[in-house]
């Protein structure tokens, strides 16, 4: 089958989409499929209505040389805007300001900047209600999260398939140390309850290595030397996938504290590692994939409640590789060949 597999992108961005995104391109190929990545535009915020225009006029129905496109695999919005008779959408997550971040989103807005949020909010909930029921063929979600949300707002039926994680060179040298967390720096991944939790009576023997960069960056780097825990913190910045992998093979765990995450591949990765996740209650994605005690630890999204977390497996390396075990076992079911079985449609 030759196939579009097509997902939005910010500029000078690399999201979890797109890691995604090229994961299913590689398990396509192995397959013995005919695959290409489409990257269609995601304008800056507030001038989205362009790019859910360009994505409806991509033609994705022919390859350069006049031979159809079989299938097409979408993902987050507004890639799902463009139009296939055969279209799979494998949704990451809608334009999340106007769905389940709006009362975060709204609270610094004036009046008149709320009434126009409120009116480009009913015209997104609209265009993807009918892009997502009405031009897409099949309709799988991330996690149960994702699929919660389409039910809450637009009552949209859809089915969940978890992603494995990415074809990577995992593997497990040791259970060091050192605990580990990657993350967009950004306030919604709560990366500060990791440095909190290392000024608590408990987590004061803990230390962690933070990798990623964003907004919040030099805001976790001053907390870290308020709190006096920064010789316990270190912050390594961006890194690549070798320095990924070997972080997760030499960690103690993983820790992953966002909020309402819409899956987050750092756990499936943490699993493919051989490594427990701790993560939290409210977490989204990584709380339906760690059962509590097996796969790793799920605690309240507090300080303390996280450094106890973490110093119960500092403490106990026996218990770390016990569910590091766990986690690589559930981990082994989630399989690239069944994923791409569910999302390619039959004749």
């Amino acid at each position: 089958m030759k196939i579009a597999v097509i997902t939005s992108n910010p500029l000078f961005a690399e999201g979890g989409h797109v890691v995604l995104a090229r994961a299913v391109v590689s398990a396509l190929r192995e397959a013995g499929h005919e695959v290409d990545l489409v990257r269609t535009p995601q304008n800056r915020f507030g001038r989205q209505g362009a790019a859910y225009l360009a994505t409806w006029l991509t033609d994705v129905g022919m390859a350069h040389d006049e031979s159809s496109v079989d299938q097409v695999i979408s993902f987050r919005y507004p890639s799902y805007a463009a139009r296939h008779p055969r279209h799979v959408c494998w949704l990451n997550h809608r334009m999340r300001e106007y769905y389940d971040l709006w009362d975060r989103f709204i609270v610094p807005l004036k009046w008149k900047g709320l009434i126009k949020e409120k009116i480009r909010r009913r015209i997104i909930h609209a265009v993807d209600r009918y892009l997502l029921t009405r031009n897409v063929t099949k309709l799988f979600t991330i996690s149960q999260t994702i699929t919660d949300r389409l039910r809450q707002f637009g009552s949209i039926p859809s089915e969940v398939l978890y992603p494995p994680a990415p074809p990577r060179p995992y593997r497990c040298d040791r259970y060091g140390d050192e605990f580990f967390a990657v993350s967009r720096l950004t306030p919604l991944k709560r990366l500060d309850l990791i440095v909190r939790a290392c000024a608590e009576p408990a987590g004061r023997h803990v230390t962690c290595a933070i990798a990623g960069d964003g907004e919040d960056a030099l805001t976790l780097q001053t907390l870290a030397r308020q709190l006096g825990v920064d010789g316990r913190v270190r912050f390594l910045g961006a890194i690549d996938t070798t320095q990924l992998v070997e972080h997760l093979a030499t960690c103690r765990a993983v820790v992953f504290p966002t909020f309402a995450e819409d899956y987050g591949l750092v756990t499936v990765e943490a699993f493919a590692s051989r490594k427990a996740v701790i993560a939290c209650k409210d977490g989204g994605g990584p709380a339906e994939l760690v059962a509590n005690g097996r796969e790793g630890i799920l605690c309240d999204p507090t300080p303390a409640s996280m450094a106890a977390a973490m110093a119960q497996l500092a403490d106990a390396p026996g218990l770390a590789e016990r569910m590091g075990t766990a986690a690589a076992l559930a981990g082994e079911a989630l399989t690239w060949p069944k994923t791409i079985d569910k999302l390619l449609l039959r004749a």
